[in-house]
């Protein structure tokens, strides 16, 4: 997926300029669990040289779908992955934070905890919790207390509750309802409705034919109200 090994782009105002910048993460295939990924690492380098503007090189593997940002200084992101020892086994909490805050200029971090079952991610946020505006997120929570998922996700919305924007203030947190079990071939899949896609007229949401779509659909299109939601059928 491109929005995991492809370039991350920082923008700035500089001397009444609009400035942009690749910042070239690591890529190790969530892991090193699918090789060879070398040509896939090497893609922010081709772009940043093909669109001709500065490169970064933190030297820490993180991929695009594991932080998401409001754009006024907060990031969410999760400790199943970043912290994972299979991505940075010679980095803390605290030196990948500081690394965050250097090269996305980000003031507040959120850390949530685990991921849903079988997401080989190892708990990307792109499948917990988004912004939908500077102010709001959504996120996914499970109500059926006999699914596996339920410990995970409502220890996250614990954390939400509590967390603080860059500013000190709490955020408007709205509840996704899971799809349920999805499975295939006999194995659960890490179904979301948070791994949406917002493109700039359109928000492309996946839906898995369960009943829980059509609501998730309506809820994202209230958060998203200058953009149509689009339904992407994701699997059977």
């Amino acid at each position: 997926m491109c929005r995991d090994h492809g370039p991350i782009f920082v923008t700035r105002e500089h001397n009444g300029q609009h400035e942009r910048a690749v910042v070239d993460w690591g890529y190790n295939a969530w892991g090193n669990k699918y090789p060879p990924y070398d040509l896939d690492d090497a893609i922010p380098q081709h772009i940043a040289k093909l669109r001709d503007v500065p490169l970064f090189t933190p030297g820490m593997v993180l991929e695009g779908g594991s932080i998401d940002v409001n754009g006024r200084g907060t990031m969410l992101t999760t400790e199943s992955c970043l912290l994972n020892q299979n991505r940075n086994p010679l980095l803390d909490q605290t030196e990948i934070s500081r690394a965050l805050r250097d090269y996305f200029g980000v003031e507040k971090i959120i850390w949530l905890g685990d991921g849903i079952v079988g997401d080989d991610t190892d708990g990307h946020i792109d499948d917990l919790a988004r912004f939908a505006n500077s102010s709001t997120i959504v996120t996914v929570v499970e109500e059926n207390i006999d699914d596996a998922n339920y410990p995970a996700l409502q220890e996250n919305m614990r954390r939400l509750r509590m967390a603080r924007d860059q500013n000190d203030r709490l955020f408007n947190i709205v509840k996704l309802p899971t799809p349920g079990m999805v499975e295939a071939q006999g194995q659960r899949l890490p179904a979301s409705y948070a791994n949406f896609y917002i493109a700039n007229k359109i928000v492309l949401v996946p839906i898995f034919q369960k009943p829980n779509d059509s609501t998730a659909l309506k809820i994202l299109q209230e958060q998203f109200p200058n953009r149509k939601v689009i339904a992407w059928i994701r699997a059977n």
